[in-house]
């Protein structure tokens, strides 16, 4: 079984580095070396544009979201494992890890959607960034409340809980591991969509921005108290954005 979770941990490690890698060089987009404050001239969509940028999205969003995964991944693993010494038949993890990313490859479809719209209506540059004054500070106090909402508290206790999870929503069978992985992305889904919203206020291209909210979604759902920490970012988000209302000035 150690050596079971070693190969997992191992194929883990290789997907995120591969993962940000790309992301760190500019996923495609050739656009690392250019200053944050560059205008650039508007492009066509075209059907491979289209393509590459769902590509960086999804790519992006294995990178963000696969550390905060790893435990849960890693869990199921060594329950597999478990299972298989017992008798039942043996499941690639690789199943369940695939689902759980799928689910955040439709969130990318959805991303590259409202890129498009934001584009036509000129509400973002080059780097991806909202221009808008308006759409920033509803970005920020949006995003501060559903913090606190229902929802929010309920995905982000199954995504703290990986034991919980298992023992509740456990499915026997690759079919069951499919659904096991889909489901746990969606509770995934369910607590990071708007933290991931935020990265057309900071701009999708900047490095330092997506970094940053990796590393918040770490926090928040492997931290002792991440959980406090997502609200304290939470109020600091509508103090932000009534800040920006109020200020009338746009996000350096």
């Amino acid at each position: 079984m150690l050596r079971d979770r070693l190969v997992v941990g191992l194929a883990l490690a290789t997907v995120l580095a591969l993962s940000w890698v790309w992301t760190l060089t500019g996923a495609g987009m050739q656009m690392t070396s250019m200053p944050a404050d560059m205008v650039m001239p508007p492009v066509a969509w075209t059907a491979g544009r289209t393509i590459l940028i769902f590509a960086m999205w999804w790519v992006m969003m294995v990178a963000m979201m696969l550390p905060s995964a790893a435990p849960m991944i890693l869990l199921f693993a060594a329950v597999n494992a478990r299972a298989s010494v017992q008798g039942a038949a043996p499941v690639p993890t690789t199943i369940f890890a695939a689902a759980y990313l799928l689910v955040w490859g439709g969130f990318s479809v959805l991303a590259v959607a409202l890129q498009w719209a934001l584009a036509e209506l000129a509400l973002i540059d080059g780097m991806m960034r909202s221009t808008s004054l308006t759409l920033n500070a509803a970005l920020l106090i949006t995003a501060g409340l559903y913090q606190f909402s229902p929802l929010k508290n309920a995905c982000l206790r199954h995504c703290r809980s990986p034991l919980q999870f298992v023992s509740t929503q456990w499915r026997p069978g690759r079919i069951g591991a499919l659904k096991m992985g889909m489901l746990h992305g969606t509770f995934c889904l369910g607590c990071c969509w708007f933290l991931m919203a935020l990265l057309f206020f900071g701009g999708v291209m900047n490095l330092l921005w997506v970094g940053g909210l990796a590393l918040f979604v770490m926090i928040e759902k492997l931290a002792p108290r991440g959980d406090l920490v997502g609200k304290l970012a939470g109020v600091g988000l509508v103090v932000w954005g009534i800040a920006l209302l109020l200020s009338g000035s746009g996000f350096v």
